[in-house]
């Protein structure tokens, strides 16, 4: 734990994304509470306003403050972001140890995990949400199907290997029966992998539901959400493009934050690269 903390303790970079990865999490659970504004409250007379001492991210063309829709708009992200982790992982890896540790379901589950991946995740999730229909429970059986493919392959390659390790065949000789091995020895086993692993799916499907969202086809309109912010402003880039720019900004920070944090836990869990940090 030492170790770890001193490699974002170096890592400016890193640790800065850290700090603003926490302050959005303090945003998204405390949005009642540090909100200026009702972010449903419109104001026609604030219609479309700069940024100023009262609305210090401008307002939009509703006259909605955008500093409380941001703030808001934190709590859906990381509330659906998570959700989608939490499926595609727990799926993924039931999917991907049971592939992996039985020969019969290898050939079946594989199969159709291939033929998954051969799409685009955006793809698939703008397939299945034309078919769900807009809600935010869809939005995240949507973005995490296309997204378990992922941790099912790093998975099942891990329980392959590990299977045939030699503790697994002292357990096996001991009398350890089948789902015993599967869940408490390979699993313990590959679970620093799959976490690393989630904080990309984290990153990349918070991405993917603002391109729904700003597509049409994600939250309702009537959410606020970051993506859903940048659809309703387009058709004012020119007369105001803060509308655009603050909710794009803590898109791409956020996304950014993750990944920067992912690359470090990736780093650390990995002998490869341990000797290298521990150098720094």
């Amino acid at each position: 734990m030492k170790e770890f903390l001193t490699v974002f303790l170096y890592r400016k970079v890193t640790l800065l994304a850290t700090v603003f990865i926490a302050l959005i999490i303090f945003f998204g659970v405390f949005a009642p509470i540090i909100s200026p504004y009702d972010p449903f409250e419109m104001r026609s007379s604030d219609r479309l306003q700069s940024v100023s001492s009262r609305h210090m991210l401008g307002t939009d063309n509703f006259g909605r403050d955008i500093f409380s829709r941001i703030i808001f708009g934190a709590r859906t992200s990381l509330a659906s972001s998570f959700g989608v982790v939490l499926f595609s992982l727990s799926i993924g890896i039931l999917v991907g140890l049971l592939s992996g540790y039985y020969k019969k379901l290898e050939t079946f589950l594989m199969r159709v995990i291939d033929v998954m991946m051969a799409f685009p995740p955006l793809l698939v999730a703008l397939v299945l949400m034309s078919i769900f229909g807009r809600s935010l429970i869809n939005v995240i059986l949507a973005v995490g199907i296309s997204y378990l493919t992922r941790t099912t392959r790093i998975v099942y390659g891990l329980t392959l290997k590990i299977k045939e390790e030699t503790f697994i065949e002292a357990f096996r000789s001991c009398g350890a029966g089948n789902l015993r091995l599967i869940f408490v020895h390979i699993l313990p086993n590959i679970i620093s992998p799959v976490i690393v692993q989630g904080t990309f799916t984290f990153a990349f499907s918070l991405l993917d539901m603002a391109a729904l969202d700003f597509l049409g086809v994600g939250l309702p309109p009537e959410i606020p959400s970051w993506g859903n912010m940048l659809s309703e402003g387009s058709i004012y880039l020119v007369r105001a493009p803060w509308l655009l720019v603050f909710p794009g900004l803590f898109i791409v920070f956020t996304v950014l934050s993750f990944n920067l944090m992912g690359d470090t836990l990736r780093d650390q869990m990995d002998p490869r690269f341990r000797h290298d940090i521990q150098g720094i």
